[in-house]
């Protein structure tokens, strides 16, 4: 296992991949020990059925299963490393090779925010700049939470309005627009909060700091995001991901094009961005509206029923590149 981590730093791949690569391959080693089995030889096909059986039929400490994403990840893992033992010569055949993986549901962001809701949120953190500055940043930009977390202050970009993500998901960096409120919002923390959080700490350019005056970690961003939802009372609830929901979505209904959205979020596949906007719900509304016999009754306003010929087409294509993404073609 420690051959192929280090094969995989080796190629590039992300410290995070690797690690979580090597919880997988772990769990997996841990599974075998208490079996009796230490040689990769000894893996079969109908082992690796037995252990994918015992992955679903597990249960955590709260009695929970493993979700389907969790079990297709831990085999998904072991697949390239089975793969690589082949192609290195440990093993003369990969029996993970024919091994079926759990399909994953394509579910629908459980809460997504409003304008209004998203602004209630915001004005939650408007005593402490910092954490303001963070929320604004996160809407107004949708990036990732480790983005934010490495972003530096060369990066920013006020003049043009713009901000640099470097090394993103996937090791690409991406260029896009930030808005005004929240470069006012960022300017105002470095020169009033910033200088406290380095008292005791190096500089090394990274925008937002902990109290410690280090950089942040994942979870302590997602536990600062999920500390001001519940402040807002909103009744939705999520940490920084929410952000690129709402971001996504309020751009799609006020007529972003998605390709533009794509950019936004970075996502090298089109498919991925369709999966977080899906069909704006302005749209469904304004076509059963207009074509629903039942929509119209007990309006009043006869044009609540017209519809536009653009939106129409846009919701037509957005249904067609999901049904063209569903493995049954249903």
């Amino acid at each position: 296992m420690e051959e192929h981590l280090l094969w995989m730093q080796m190629q590039n791949f992300s410290g995070d991949t690797v690690h979580t690569r090597r919880s997988c391959i772990g769990y997996f080693l841990e599974w075998s020990r208490e079996r009796g089995i230490d040689d990769p030889k000894e893996i079969t096909r109908p082992i690796l059925e037995r252990y994918q059986r015992w992955l679903y039929q597990h249960r955590k400490k709260n009695g929970e299963p493993l979700t389907f994403r969790t079990q297709n990840a831990r085999l998904r893992a072991l697949k390239g490393f089975f793969r690589w033992l082949t192609r290195q010569n440990y093993l003369l055949s990969n029996p993970a090779s024919e091994l079926l993986l759990p399909r994953l549901e394509n579910r629908l962001p459980k809460y997504v925010l409003s304008a209004s809701e998203a602004e209630l949120v915001l004005q939650t953190a408007s005593d402490n700049v910092r954490d303001r500055a963070i929320l604004e940043t996160f809407y107004a930009t949708g990036m990732r939470r480790m983005e934010l977390a490495n972003l530096k202050l060369y990066d920013l970009d006020a003049e043009r309005g713009t901000v640099m993500i470097r090394l993103g998901k996937g090791k690409k960096d991406r260029h896009i627009p930030i808005s005004g409120r929240a470069l006012a919002w960022i300017d105002k923390y470095i020169r009033e909060a910033r200088a406290e959080l380095l008292a005791t700490a190096a500089d090394d350019g990274t925008v937002f700091l902990n109290n410690l005056g280090e950089p942040y970690l994942r979870y302590q961003l997602t536990a600062l995001v999920r500390v001001y939802m519940e402040k807002s009372k909103t009744g939705k609830m999520g940490g920084c991901h929410l952000f690129r929901h709402t971001l996504a979505t309020l751009m799609l209904e006020n007529g972003a094009d998605i390709r533009v959205i794509q950019e936004m979020l970075g996502h090298a596949k089109l498919t991925t961005t369709e999966l977080y906007t899906r069909v704006s719900i302005n749209l469904l509304r304004q076509v059963y509206a207009a074509t629903h016999p039942a929509a119209g009754l007990g309006r009043k306003d006869a044009t609540a029923r017209e519809v536009d010929d653009e939106a129409r087409a846009e919701l037509f294509a957005s249904l067609a590149a999901e049904r063209a993404t569903d493995d049954d073609g249903e």
